[in-house]
């Protein structure tokens, strides 16, 4: 017998090779009947596989986040296998799961492919889900696997094979397809109910630009056909919020091709927009001690390899600037913090002055493939708003708190209120992506434990997710349709220190080696204004929105009352303009709701003889007649709020 330890702390005995599917049945059938995999000793697991020893096991349903990538992986499989029985002789990259759903990597040879085929693969796939195919699992030699797609002829799952340690190869097959998978799967594939393919795009092999181009098909499945429902309206409501759409509409930033893709340009409207973001947190940060720095775009290349993101990064920069002295090469910053490093070794550092708090809005440059790009979210230059601690070890774990409180603030400003913080740590099987000794990362994960713990922050712990140079927490912010979002993020960093010499004297008069501290509660600017920009649909807080308020006249008889009320107005620090269209009214308010501009202010002849301002709020909401000093009492008392 084993033992097997349930998430609620109950231990229960079982035959040794027992599956999780018949611990389900020996729990309920009810429950039984929606379990999708397991989880086992933290790895997730096929339910009919056998366990054969000791474990702790967690059942896996559609409402746990890895229940969902399960079932989305299996609907990956589902894809192929439709495909492969549609257009014979295709070939598959890859087909993993993602956070909304899944993708397949394909390539069709010589066929045209489109959306347009989408409703004749998604029938496929319903005929194939509803014969309740089962996922069988089988370890395969090295030797087999090269056997079996050489005969197949599908190039890319060989240069999958190649890179995969013999013995540790697994295919998984259903109905007629067999896929090189680790798994792992839904028992069935009768548990997909209801199918959507929604983009189709291009995905160059393994990520090189000089390999070949596949098609990457994606989709989202469902266990019930209400949900896909409810996930298509999310979709539409989704299309409405989009920043790329509202930026434009709003005139909020622009891209050029003549400038470079990647590279966004800010109209003054978004200018505006993101000055008010930066004026607020260089206001907080002056308040708790932080230093503003401005560093060069640009650094030699020495600056990079001594920290280790010419390492770490160098296939993901731009390539090196040559300047006419041989040899010498630069490079544009892919990050601030070397920089910062060397503001740090300007002058000697005593434990007294300690900490050291360096901010800077620093413009940094990576080179992300085009067909990555997206919007605000995924730029090739974005703006940091970072800054870097250098403290004494006994101070990290009260200077961290004190960065979790301003990511906080930051967050509260503009109604984010549902995240979660995760501890991003090393990946236990892979140490060669990191830099540093197990005793730093050791000293510097448990520091950000700690610090989380004693703020109370509802936390969640990701292995892998760490950078090079030290873990971190990252803040996973809901917006207003429940899409999660990587926003603030803070780290501990025992190695940079390390690799720049970097030094303090202590109270003993001996040299020693000061801990930093990487902070961005916004992350990149671009990003979080994407992300603002969708969670409150354009219609930002009134203390961030470029323009406050229209001024709407009537007619042209109007217009130098409007423009007096204007200039008074914007003197007393509220943003505004005026509409001096040749339009009627009624289009001006529709114009002015279609911009989202907080408040309508109409003036005609009865405002204009009473010294009044018709007041309408953006969503047709009429708040009625006020002077010029009332309304002024009602942004003010908004703002303040």
């Amino acid at each position: 017998m084993i033992n097997i330890t349930l998430p609620d702390g109950s231990v229960r005995q079982y035959e040794k090779g027992t599956t999780a599917m018949q611990i389900a049945l020996s729990i309920s059938e009810g429950l039984a009947r929606n379990v999708l995999a397991a989880e086992v000793n933290s790895e997730v697991w096929d339910a009919s596989r056998a366990i054969e020893e000791d474990a702790s096991v967690k059942l896996l349903t559609w409402n746990d986040d890895k229940g969902k990538s399960t079932f989305w992986h299996s609907s990956a499989h589902l894809l192929a296998e439709a495909l492969e029985s549609l257009y014979p002789g295709v070939k598959f990259g890859i087909g993993p799961s993602i956070e909304t759903g899944f993708y397949y990597d394909v390539d069709f040879g010589d066929r045209e492919f489109s959306s347009d085929d989408f409703k004749l693969i998604e029938d496929k796939m319903l005929e194939l889900a509803k014969q309740k195919e089962i996922f069988e699992r089988k370890a395969v030699s090295k030797a087999d696997a090269l056997s079996y797609f050489t005969e197949k002829g599908d190039e890319y799952k060989l240069d999958l094979i190649k890179d995969l340690e013999d013995g540790k190869i697994t295919f998984y097959s259903q109905g007629n397809f067999t896929d090189l998978c680790r798994g792992p799967h839904i028992p069935n594939t009768g548990f997909i109910k209801a199918i959507k393919l929604t983009n189709v795009a291009g995905a160059y092999w393994r990520g090189d630009e000089t390999r070949k181009q596949l098609t990457r098909i994606y989709g989202v499945t469902f266990p019930k056909a209400s949900e896909l429902s409810d996930y298509l309206k999310f979709i539409e409501e989704a299309k409405k919020r989009d920043h790329r759409k509202l930026g434009k509409e709003l005139e909020l930033f622009a891209f050029s091709e003549k400038v470079g893709a990647g590279l966004p340009l800010w109209l003054p409207k978004g200018t505006a927009l993101r000055q008010k973001l930066q004026d607020f947190l260089q206001k907080a940060q002056l308040k708790a001690g932080y230093e503003p720095v401005i560093t060069p775009h640009i650094g030699n290349k020495q600056l990079y390899i001594t920290s280790g993101h010419y390492e770490k990064y160098g296939a993901d920069a731009f390539q090196p600037i040559h300047t006419p002295v041989e040899g010498e090469e630069f490079f544009l910053k892919p990050m601030n913090c070397p920089h910062h490093c060397e503001i740090y070794k300007i002058k000697p550092r005593s434990y007294k002055e300690l900490p050291v708090r360096f901010a800077e809005f620093g413009t940094v440059y990576r080179y992300e493939q085009s067909g990555e790009l997206h919007g605000l979210t995924r730029v090739r230059g974005f703006t940091q708003d970072d800054a870097h601690l250098f403290c004494r070890p006994d101070q990290v774990k009260e200077e961290f708190k004190k960065v979790i409180d301003l990511v906080l603030y930051v967050f509260g400003a503009l109604g984010f209120k549902d995240y979660t913080a995760q501890v991003s740590l090393r990946d236990p099987d892979n140490r060669t992506k990191y830099i540093g000794t197990d005793e730093n990362w050791a000293l510097a994960e448990n520091a950000i434990i700690e610090a989380a713990a004693e703020k109370g922050l509802n936390t969640v712990i990701e292995y892998g997710e760490a950078a090079f140079y030290g873990p971190k927490l990252d803040f996973m912010v809901k917006d207003a349709l429940g899409r999660k979002w990587q926003l603030g993020t803070i780290q501990v960093d025992y190695n940079l220190p390390e690799r720049f010499e970097l030094e303090y004297t202590g109270s003993d008069n001996q040299k020693h080696r000061p801990v930093m501290i990487h902070r961005a509660p916004f992350g990149s600017l671009e990003r979080f204004v994407a992300v603002l920009i969708e969670h409150c649909a354009g219609q930002f807080p009134l203390w961030l929105a470029p323009e406050q308020f229209i001024v709407l006249p009537v007619s042209e008889k109007y217009e130098d009352y409007a423009q007096k009320l204007l200039e008074s107005l914007n003197n007393s620090d509220i943003r505004g303009l005026i509409d001096l269209r040749d339009e009627k009214v009624g289009r001006k308010i529709r114009d002015a709701e279609v911009k989202k501009l907080p408040y309508m202010l109409i003036v005609g002849e009865k405002e204009m003889e009473s010294g009044t301002v018709s007041v309408r709020k953006h969503g047709s909401v009429d708040l009625g007649s006020m002077t010029p000093d009332e309304f002024r009492e009602v942004l003010i008392k908004e703002i303040t709020v």
